[in-house]
């Protein structure tokens, strides 16, 4: 009941938290005020872990060391000087100029802490001449957060989180592409069990997938310490967005000197991964010119990818970053499980090297930037026998070289703010653990009709390398079988007989009323 009464209480300061924010938005869109109120909840935070270090250095008798950067940096802290502290700005919060105090403030504790290069939002609340009462107003609010009170709770993480999520749906279709659905996260995460060495996302958005990687170690009892991240991302404010999200939690990372394309400036040419999550952009076009990248290295042993969209080329890029036991995760659109030409080469020569482990195609509605059901990929440049550590656990595997294994979870998502779906926790663990299971020596896993099937070599290459889960899933009370193409020319044929029909009726129904001396005029 503690814990019950205890988490209400904590929704409320997210709930609490995102209305106060809501009264800055006036003509400022989403994609703009989100930096300004992630910026306070990160200044707030930055503020208290920096006073109770401040605190411990006078008890310990260090007071001659309190206004010394390295005694604070030395102990993962952000050093802060007097005019980028929260008290100094809450003392001010009513004042005209308060706007600017606060660009000042982000400015300074960037300019004083290496980690935050290219962090904070920059001159964000001058430039957008916010109402000052309004935001006056959301100081306050966020004066009353508590953030260092239980850092095992992660009150701020679990606030920004949420803060993400809401921009996102706000931002809505089109747009809202820094955050991906934390049950997808939570997912990829378990499946490929991110728990010691490098993990790598190409287009990392607001940081999502290493923060689930970190709490996936936590919730395993795993070390955070045997993990090391690197990241890219192309869009300068959402790169912004990944390291304060980082910061915040204490997490260290690479995210590249910059803001930066993956494909024409790769930020970690010579990286080699153990781990991959990612859910880059879906069906990018003319993402190179024509003469362009054609001989990348990262395409090496492949077909170059079409320029007409980027979807092998994030795999293969994905693919030339894993280490020879490394396991990827990401996400695409589903046209890049049977699409033909260049595609169709490069499936199929991932699929005769034997990386292809598993797909998975989800259900509709799963994000807030698109209707469409995508699907999941796991790539392993390892499916040889072996035994290897998983964690705390050895693990034999066996050969599934010739093998790939198909998940369809059109029918398993659960409604989630009211128009989208999600995985729940138990069908997350239900899924990642048929995964493992049909991973091992001693298996005991058994095809599922509507849920999961495991696919010879010679199967895939009946069908052509298609890599499409209803194709090989037997479905029993739906026909799953349908050429799609073929239904809707059906379709179309007998809707413009329907139309004709019903304006067949409309004249005869018209013709019978002037006949009785009513004409109608339409």
């Amino acid at each position: 009941m503690a814990k019950q009464k205890k988490e209400i209480k904590e929704k409320a300061i997210e709930v609490t938290l995102w209305d106060a924010a809501n009264k800055l938005r006036g003509s400022v869109e989403p994609a703009e005020y989100k930096h300004v109120v992630l910026g306070l909840i990160f200044l707030k935070f930055a503020s208290d872990k920096f006073e109770d270090h401040r605190a411990k250095l006078i008890t310990e008798g260090k007071d001659k060391y309190i206004e010394m950067a390295e005694f604070y940096n030395m102990n993962n802290v952000f050093f802060l000087e007097e005019t980028s502290r929260w008290s100094y700005l809450i003392k001010r919060a009513k004042q005209n100029d308060i706007a600017l105090l606060i660009d000042t403030a982000l400015h300074t504790i960037e300019k004083n802490n290496k980690a935050l290069k290219g962090a904070l939002p920059d001159n964000y609340f001058s430039r957008l001449g916010l109402d000052v009462t309004k935001l006056a107003s959301l100081l306050d609010t966020i004066n009353d957060i508590d953030t260092t009170k239980d850092p095992k709770h992660d009150v701020v993480g679990k606030v920004y989180e949420y803060f993400l999520s809401k921009f996102a749906l706000a931002e809505g279709k089109g747009k809202g592409e820094f955050y991906t659905p934390k049950s997808i996260v939570n997912l990829i995460a378990e499946m490929i069990e991110p728990y010691k060495g490098i993990i790598y996302d190409p287009a990392c958005g607001s940081g999502g997938m290493f923060v689930q990687s970190i709490k996936f170690i936590e919730a395993h009892n795993g070390n955070n310490k045997e993990i090391s991240i690197y990241g890219q991302e192309y869009t300068n404010t959402t790169y912004k967005l990944a390291k304060m999200n980082l910061a915040i939690r204490g997490i260290s990372g690479n995210l590249g000197e910059k803001a930066a394309d993956t494909f024409a400036d790769d930020q970690h040419k010579d990286l080699k991964a153990d781990y991959i999550m990612a859910n880059p952009p879906f069906n990018q076009k003319d993402w190179r010119a024509e003469n362009e990248l054609k001989d990348d290295p990262r395409w090496r042993g492949y077909d170059v990818p079409p320029k007409s969209n980027a979807n092998y080329g994030w795999i293969l890029n994905m693919v030339s970053k894993l280490s020879e036991n490394g396991v990827a995760g990401f996400i695409l659109a589903n046209g890049a499980l049977s699409g033909g030409g260049e595609e169709y080469k490069i499936r199929r020569k991932l699929i005769e090297n034997n990386i292809v482990e598993a797909i998975l195609i989800f259900p509709s509605s799963m994000f807030y930037t698109t209707d469409i059901s995508v699907s999941l990929w796991i790539i392993n440049k390892n499916k040889k026998d072996q035994i290897r550590t998983i964690g705390k656990e050895k693990r034999h595997f066996r050969n599934r070289e010739k093998e790939i294994l198909f998940f369809d979870l059109r029918q398993s998502g659960i409604p989630f703010e009211k128009k989208f779906v999600q995985f729940s926790d138990e069908k997350i663990k239900e899924i990642a653990s048929t995964l493992h299971e049909w991973q091992k020596k001693d298996s005991s896993y058994k095809d599922i009709p509507e849920f999961c099937y495991s696919a010879k070599f010679e199967e895939i290459e009946k069908k052509d390398f298609s890599l499409v889960p209803s194709k090989y899933i037997e479905f029993v009370n739906r026909d799953e079988n349908i050429d799609f193409a073929e239904k809707m020319q059906s379709l179309k044929t007998d809707f413009a007989d329907l139309l004709k029909a019903e304006a067949s009726s409309k004249n005869d129904l018209l013709t019978v009323f002037k006949e009785l001396g009513y004409e109608i005029k339409l």
